[in-house]
């Protein structure tokens, strides 16, 4: 006998099994069926579709007023660091810049002094309350990366714990190490890509990507398709951080070199979204982060959509430009200040932001593995719009009910 039918569903948000991240026009192209069924047998659905009374399971979960979809993919985190930087609030609310901040000593300095500082037990007891409250939102496949150690040992240390969390917890993660995120203080940038491009043959064993922050100030254009060069020689896929503040070309180098993703891209040319067309390079936007640096310019969603590009949205969860791990609020950013489509969204939030980390997720097709959320809402346009809450009331992994928010005193 079957283990789950959820029955009467509102509407059923079934986004497209393909090999490749939609592109363009496809990013709209969204099944949503209304009064649906869902059927799980050991871990797996068994049926996904139109109302059908063929099925029988153990238990019955009504779908009435809900809609269910895929658990939420989210491509682009940092999800393990020391400290918090809730005195850069003020900073930032004088218009201070990320980028003087940095010069100052503060970002990311500041929390690489407090993740070189904690111990291991420290940073997975941090990094495990925010997986918690991801996995409570409906997130049950992550991307976290390290990069506030700016060593080795550090950087193995972030990636160690990345690790127990998954093994813990049985979700999809990615781990990525991103050892050059910075300019340590004491090195210049040069020698530092340097140690990281040594460095990989030591982490190529634990992490599934590299990455690099190729901005001003940071790494040059140069210098990141080096790194980039020796990362995918000793083995490991590429993303980068690219034209977060200023055009330097980023996109255009993540393309050239077959990155997986090229994230944030605030600043990209017209050039790059131009060249998205003939390429799968999955765009992760991070619209959280422009958000809470409070700046104007977002990255240009409908231009790279009007390119046949591919784009995902993520949260960018992290100490200092970002520090949500709710992708619910992300996706009503992403509709508001991107001017997405909500089928456009779930696209970019379940299948495309699979494809970004290179995972089988964001579907729930037959066969597929039952990884799926019962929405407290009748539709699947409701979420986006209702901003800053929580509409997860189950979320099912592999077939099992982990989170039942039953929204009752």
């Amino acid at each position: 006998m079957n283990d789950i039918i959820i029955q009467n569903i509102s509407e059923l948000i079934l986004p497209k099994k393909t090999e490749k991240p939609l592109k363009g026009a496809e990013l709209a192209e969204l099944k949503v069926i209304e009064n649906g069924t869902v059927v799980i047998k050991d871990g797996k659905i068994i049926y996904a579709g139109e109302f059908s009374e063929d099925f029988e399971a153990k238990e019955t979960i009504d779908g009435t007023h809900k809609t269910v979809s895929p658990a939420l993919v989210d491509a682009h985190t940092h999800l393990v660091h020391g400290g918090s930087r809730e005195h850069e609030m003020s900073l930032k609310r004088q218009g201070v810049s990320y980028l003087e901040i940095l010069e100052q000593g503060g970002g990311i300095h500041s929390t690489v002094k407090a993740t070189r500082e904690a111990s291991e037990e420290e940073l997975f007891e941090k990094a495990e309350h925010e997986l918690l409250r991801m996995i409570h939102h409906g997130v049950l496949s992550v991307e976290s990366k390290s990069g506030y150690g700016l060593s080795l040992e550090h950087e193995l240390k972030q990636l160690r714990v990345s690790k127990r969390l998954q093994e813990k917890y049985g979700i999809n993660m990615k781990h990525t190490y991103l050892g050059p995120h910075a300019v340590p203080k004491d090195k210049d940038s040069e020698t530092f890509i340097d140690e990281c491009i040594k460095d990989l043959q030591e982490v190529k064993d634990i992490a599934d990507f590299a990455d690099i922050f190729c901005e001003t100030g940071v790494f040059t254009i140069e210098q990141s398709r080096k790194y980039m060069q020796a990362a995918k020689a000793a083995g490991l896929p590429v993303k980068i951080h690219a034209d977060e503040i200023d055009p330097l070309g980023g996109l255009e180098l993540a393309i050239e070199e077959e990155a997986i993703s090229a994230d944030h891209l605030v600043a990209a040319s017209e050039k790059g979204k131009q060249m998205l067309n003939d390429s799968d390079t999955v765009a992760v936007l991070l619209p959280g982060t422009t958000f809470y640096l409070n700046k104007e310019e977002y990255a240009d969603a409908r231009g790279m959509l009007d390119n046949n590009g591919a784009i995902a949205i993520a949260t960018d969860y992290n100490p200092g430009s970002c520090v949500t791990s709710n992708l619910q609020m992300v996706m009503s950013i992403a509709g508001l200040k991107l001017k997405l489509s909500p089928k456009e969204i779930w696209n970019a939030v379940t299948i495309n932001a699979a494809k970004a980390i290179g995972i089988d997720a964001g579907t729930i097709d037959a066969g597929d593995a039952a990884n799926l959320v019962i929405w407290h809402a009748k539709n699947h346009e409701y979420i986006p719009y209702h901003y800053g809450v929580n509409h997860a009331e189950k979320v099912i992994h592999n077939g099992k009910v982990i989170v039942n928010n039953q929204f009752k005193l």
